[in-house]
């Protein structure tokens, strides 16, 4: 015991009475004082600075090298920026209706509303990503079949080419 007096001190904290002693605070006391310590856990909604880094990290897939740049093309900075703005605040929005617009009542229900959350930037996320890269190859479709059908009219058909050479 008196070995543990100098750690203690040194820690900042007390030893711990033995079991016996009248010191030992009840069991059901000690619960109720330690839940009062804590700090509520609240999952939903996110912070601000929690949504801001979403939005951060949406900018970053969508700019930078990545899976879904790579596959449908990479997006401008500022227009990025713009756009995981967008696509944040209405995942959010979604996720909140889905929550009947009150904090949710448990963890487990907070924790289901920010999967919905996740689930809602994933899904328009790649929705903005694949209609960007749908309306960049249309203008490129466009002008390729414009192209090929100006060559095709230019040039003599095969068979006029062939009888032609005879």
């Amino acid at each position: 015991m008196a070995e543990d007096a100098p750690n203690a001190a040194a820690e900042g904290t007390q030893p711990a009475p033995p079991e016996g002693s009248a010191d030992a605070a009840p069991p059901a006391s000690g619960a109720k004082a330690a839940e009062a310590l804590l700090p509520s856990l609240s999952i939903w909604p996110p912070s601000q600075r929690t949504r801001d880094a979403v939005v951060r990290r949406l900018v970053q897939t969508l700019a930078a090298p990545s899976v879904l740049s790579q596959r449908y093309g990479a997006v401008p900075e500022p227009e990025a920026e713009r756009a995981a703005a967008a696509v944040e605040a209405e995942a959010f929005a979604a996720a909140s209706e889905s929550a009947a617009g009150a904090s949710p009542a448990s963890v487990e229900e907070g924790i289901e509303v920010l999967q919905a959350y996740s689930k809602e930037v994933s899904r328009r996320l790649l929705e903005l990503a694949k209609s960007r890269s749908a309306a960049a190859a249309a203008p490129v479709s466009e002008a390729s079949a414009q192209e090929s059908e100006e060559s095709s009219a230019t040039a003599p058909a095969p068979a006029e080419a062939a009888a032609s050479e005879e």
